[in-house]
This record gives C-alpha cells, sequence and structure tokens, in this order.
C-alpha cells in the first residue's frame, strides 16, 4: 500500500482530457474518470454508489473517500485528510480507492411499513382476467387470432367489437401455439367500454404494482388484483439521489444541465422496473404478469417521472404543470410490464403537496374523520401537513382541511449531515444521555459508521439536554464521559465514534446542528402557523398522526425535547407507517378509492405560508432550543 501523492494541477490543461481508471476492490468495479470531472461526478456516471446529499456541491462533506493508491489533485482538501470529499477530488494517475463504509452498508430498514400488511384490501380493481380455450387455426378457417378472441367472448356473452392495444396483438399469436390455444386474456374496465389490454399464459397471476415514490427511498407493493391480497413489497432508495438528497439539488441539476431531467427520469424508470421484477419474481411471477399500477410521489417526484417541466417548482409561486390525477400506458414511460399496463399517478393538491400526501390521508381517513381537529403529517425530506377539522358530535358534519408543505430538507433522515446515511447496518439508531455520557445503539450492534434520521434527533437532543448545544444552537466547549467535543478542521464538533484504520470517525458538527435546527423549525412553523390558518391553536390538536416510514421510527419525545414537535400529551401521537403506501395500494385495488383520493384532493385548501406576515417571526422563535 502506497501513500497518495498529491499532483499539482498541470500548467496547460490539453484540448482532450486524460482519462484514467479508477478501481474499488471492495466493489470488483473499475469506471473511468477524465481529469476534468471529480471522482464523485465519474461515480455517479458509471452507476457506483457514493452518498453525497449535496448532490457533489461539496457543502455536505458526505462523500468521503479513501485513495490507497496513485495521484490526486484535491480542491479545499487539507494535505493532512485520509478521508477526502469525492467531489472535491480529480485524478491524476489510475487510482485504488476504499468508499467509506456508510456508502456500502446493507439497508435494513426497506421503509415499506403500511400498516396494511397482511390484510386484503377492499377488492374493485381496474383490469379484469378469464381464461380462454380458442379455435384453432386451419386452412378452412383463416381469421386472426384476435377475431377468435373476440368469438370466444362472444360465446360467453361479450360483447364483440372490443378494442385491443397493439402491444397486446403482439403478444398473442406465441402465446396461443405455445400452450395449445389457450390464454389467459386482461381486460380494462373503465366506464365507457372494456378493453384488451394484454394476454398471458394459462393460469398466469393478475397483478398490480403499487409504488410511494419518495425523495429518498422508493417503496413498492405487489397485489393481486383478483382478491385485493397484498403479496410482496420492497423498497430501495431513490437512485435520484446521486444527484442530492434534496428536491432543490435535483431541480436545479434537471434545469442548468442539459440532459439532466431525462437522466433523473430514467433513474426512477429504471428503479420502478427493478422492483417490479423482482417483486414478482419473489412470487414466482413475471413483471408482464402487472397489468396496473399506481404512483405517488412529492409533486416535484410526479413531475420528473412524468417528464413535465420543472423550472416553474423552483421558484416562488411554486406551480405545478397540473394536479389532476393522469393515467398515461406504461410503456410511454419506460416501464417493462404488461403490453398495455396503465399507470395512474396520484393527483395533488398544488403546490409541493402532492399525491403522496393525498394517498396519505385516503389511509388515514379513519382517524382524521373523528370529530374534533386532527393534524396529519408525513415527515420526511419533503414533509406535508394537513390540519381537518370535523365540527358535531357524531362525525357526520363534513371535514375541512388545510394543507401545506414545509422544505425540511434531507437533514432529518441523515442527509445534509457530515456523518449521515441511510438505516443501515451500522448506522446509529438511537443516542440517550446517560450518566453524563452518550449510551449509543447501532443496527447491527456492531462498530458505529454513522448516523441515519432517527439517531441523528436523538442525539441533538441529547447534546441539549447535556448542555453540549446551547440554547442558540451553538455546541459549546467542555468534554463529557462519552463524546468529545472540539474543533475539527475549524469547525466545532462532537464525536460520537473515532476514526479507526477502517472507518472513518462520526461526529456531529455545528453544521450539522444547523441543518437540523433550519429542518425542524421549518416543521414546528408549518404545524403552528397552519394552525393559526384554520383556527385553532395548535395546543387543541386532539390527534397528532405522523405518517410516512421515517417517521414510524423517531422518538416522538426527542422531537419535543427539540422543539420539533409541539408539546402536546404523548397519548396524542400516533404513528403509523408508510401511509402513503397504503393508501397507494389502495387505489390500486379499488377503483372507488382512486376516485375518492380524487376528491379528497380537491377537497383540500393548499396554504402558502411562507407570505404571511408572522412567518419569519414564529420561523426565528422555532429556531433555538430555548423550550419546546
Amino acid at each position: 500500500m502506497h501513500a497518495p501523492l498529491d499532483a499539482a494541477p498541470d500548467a496547460i490543461t490539453p484540448a482532450t482530457p486524460r482519462r484514467h481508471t479508477v478501481s474499488v476492490p471492495a466493489l470488483d468495479r473499475q469506471i473511468d474518470c477524465g481529469e476534468d470531472e471529480t471522482l464523485f461526478a465519474a461515480a455517479r456516471r458509471n452507476g457506483l454508489r457514493i452518498v453525497g446529499a449535496c448532490g457533489g456541491r461539496g457543502t455536505c462533506g458526505s462523500c468521503i473517500v479513501r485513495v490507497h493508491e496513485g495521484r490526486v489533485h484535491r480542491e479545499r482538501e487539507g494535505a493532512h485528510k485520509q478521508w477526502l470529499r469525492a467531489c472535491c477530488v480529480h485524478p491524476r494517475s489510475d487510482l485504488t480507492l476504499e468508499v467509506a463504509p456508510r456508502s456500502l452498508a446493507p439497508v435494513v430498514r426497506a421503509d415499506v411499513r403500511s400498516g396494511g400488511e397482511g390484510i386484503a384490501l377492499a377488492c374493485r380493481p381496474l383490469v379484469a382476467a378469464q381464461e380462454l380455450q380458442l379455435e384453432p387455426a386451419t386452412l378452412q378457417d383463416g381469421s386472426s387470432d384476435v377475431d377468435r378472441v373476440r368469438r370466444a367472448l362472444e360465446r360467453q356473452g361479450r360483447p364483440r367489437p372490443i378494442a385491443v392495444d397493439r402491444g397486446a396483438a403482439a403478444e398473442l399469436p406465441a402465446l396461443l401455439r405455445e400452450h395449445g390455444w389457450r390464454v389467459s386474456l386482461r381486460t380494462s374496465t373503465p366506464a365507457d367500454a372494456a378493453r384488451i389490454i394484454g394476454f398471458a399464459r394459462p393460469g398466469a397471476p393478475l397483478l398490480g404494482l403499487a409504488v410511494d415514490l419518495g425523495t429518498t427511498n422508493a417503496a413498492a407493493f405487489l397485489v393481486d388484483l383478483q382478491s385485493g391480497r397484498p403479496l410482496a413489497s420492497l423498497g430501495l432508495e431513490n437512485p435520484q439521489v446521486a444527484w442530492g438528497a434534496d428536491l432543490i439539488s435535483r431541480l436545479e441539476h434537471a434545469i442548468k444541465e442539459p440532459g439532466a431531467a431525462e437522466a433523473l427520469r430514467q433513474a426512477a424508470v429504471n428503479a420502478i422496473n427493478a422492483l417490479a421484477h423482482d417483486l414478482a419474481r419473489a412470487v414466482d411471477a413475471r413483471a408482464g404478469d402487472i397489468a396496473d399500477v399506481v404512483v405517488c410521489g412529492n409533486t416535484a417526484m410526479q413531475h420528473l417521472l412524468a417528464g413535465w417541466p420543472v423550472s416553474q417548482l423552483a421558484r416562488a409561486p411554486f406551480v405545478s404543470a397540473m394536479n389532476e390525477a393522469l393515467d398515461v400506458p406504461a410503456r410511454d414511460l419506460g416501464l417493462k410490464l404488461a403490453a398495455g399496463a396503465n399507470l395512474h399517478l396520484v393527483g395533488g393538491v398544488g403546490g409541493f403537496v402532492g399525491g403522496d400526501h393525498v394517498s396519505a390521508l385516503l389511509a388515514t381517513e379513519p382517524l382524521w374523520s373523528q370529530p374534533g381537529v386532527s393534524l396529519v403529517m408525513d415527515i420526511g425530506t419533503n414533509t406535508e401537513i394537513s390540519l381537518v377539522q370535523v365540527d358535531g358530535t357524531d362525525g357526520a358534519d363534513p371535514a375541512r382541511i388545510w394543507s401545506t408543505s414545509c422544505p425540511s430538507g434531507p437533514a432529518l433522515e441523515g442527509g445534509h449531515v457530515a456523518s449521515g446515511m441511510r438505516a443501515a447496518e451500522g448506522a446509529i439508531e438511537r443516542v440517550a444521555l446517560v450518566d453524563g455520557g452518550l449510551r449509543l445503539q447501532v443496527i447491527g450492534g456492531g462498530a458505529p459508521i454513522g448516523l441515519c434520521g432517527s439517531g441523528v434527533l436523538d442525539a441533538l437532543a441529547a447534546f441539549v439536554q447535556a448542555g453540549w448545544v446551547d440554547a442558540r444552537g451553538r455546541i459549546v466547549g467542555g468534554s463529557a464521559t462519552s463524546g468529545q467535543i472540539g474543533k475539527v478542521d475549524g469547525v466545532m464538533a462532537i464525536t460520537l465514534a473515532e476514526e479507526s484504520a477502517e472507518v472513518p470517525a462520526v461526529r456531529f458538527t455545528q453544521h450539522d446542528v444547523r441543518a437540523v435546527q433550519l429542518a425542524k423549525s421549518a416543521i414546528r412553523t408549518g404545524v403552528e402557523l397552519l394552525a393559526a390558518e384554520a383556527g385553532p391553536d395548535a395546543s387543541r390538536i386532539d390527534r397528532f398522526i405522523i405518517a410516512g416510514a421515517f417517521g414510524a421510527y423517531i422518538s416522538v419525545e426527542s422531537c419535543i425535547a427539540i422543539g420539533l414537535l409541539p408539546a402536546l400529551p404523548r397519548a396524542r401521537f400516533k404513528q403509523v407507517g408508510n401511509a402513503a403506501g397504503l393508501g397507494v395500494q389502495q387505489m390500486l385495488a379499488s377503483t372507488e378509492r382512486r376516485a375518492r383520493a380524487a376528491r379528497l384532493a380537491l377537497e383540500c385548501r393548499c396554504v402558502g405560508l411562507s407570505s404571511r406576515s408572522d412567518f419569519q417571526k414564529t420561523f426565528l422563535r422555532h429556531i433555538g432550543f430555548a423550550s419546546p
């Protein structure tokens, strides 16, 4: 092993930048990297995952790597540092690279718990299936294969002139001759007229795919559309995180860089295709057996998937291209499912209150439709909040719903935090102050390599309790039994785990405290001002429903301690998991639930809180840690 040598910048830049091979032995991968691009940019281009919450702008410090062999040019990275930001390093020779363990750790929490596991859904799907036995072709009967299908349907009392998807017609000849003129027919059942959308082998299941396309993770659910029974679920990291952990980073890339919007769209499509393929295999089926798909996401995620322009979303007043639900052939977006499968993109409310929040409202309706004041919060990179008032003692009065969104950013989920990571093995998920020192709980029970979202909130609550972070959010000097406080590269930091030969240190820096402060103040301000907009004070909230896969793991006590949530009695809080995932499954299984979601979106009143005269004052009041 040889220590890397830092190369001075070339005096003359060649017309064609030299290219070098970067080897990552731990992944058995080799990628190419030009001298004019960073290691992070090359990794993203080659599909090599390196955590980079800021999308490679050099502001988060999460994309750390170690160069074992070769020469590099550093930008803003001191010569003494072993672990370097990949977005600040350019190759000057072939390299052997080590990626920090927090980028490679296997994910433990798939973020798919929706609260509906094992429970059959109300089943009235958009598609139907039936088995047909056709008459074989003969020299005397040269009718087309599709006409034979129509004749078989006519014998069963179905109308003869039924429309046929062109892709479905292309699949039919081989299936008929391979299976003795038996075939499984897939038809859509809209109100106007039935349509043949696909054919499958005899006995093939009729499947549907529900997808919650989150900013950080994508969760997918496979459903038997003949029984409404959920069959399997799977989650993976949204590959768009390579362009940044937050929405604004991705929107800026889509606007400024040629081809970036299509690259982001294709990344989402690839994720959905991978989920469809793996889920189908898990139940001994095929992706082609998926005849219907419903996708929800926040406004930006849905715009990027649909290929709509996003420049208007990146600046006030944040206007979407359309809020209504969209139905489009799945293959038009590049999805590899049944030939004529339909994709239903859930309608949104307005602004950044998108289809994912409508799905969460649909799933939690039994809770918020009770008399009184309810607040539904889907907490995440983009936090959506709805306040619901139901008057009367029997709940018969219609609900009044006010909705808004808060740009909370990825800090609460471990993004834009220097040692942040996914909820994977080695992530600190719980932090408690015990006898003046820190007690850490690590996923998998091994040595800590980073902090996931729940650990970020717990850690900050413990620091505030210990007095290591003051009321203004400043890390103050001192030491503790567990956790060393001091300056690192000129920035105050609290060290939770020291650097070793294999793992970089796990630290909580002053920059991390500020990132969490901004996020928690944005959410708390949203809660308070939405309540003021609707009328009741936040203290009068009867039910505080916390949705979102991340929201299922957070400590409500820690959130109250740092002022992210109001100091209500603990019994008023209910954590319901990935409600958006349950809602999108309900819409997949039932056209009636799909219609209810559309009505819910129209019933919500979208409120832009940043235009209120008291927004700035309220935001600043909640930025510190003086009191909950």
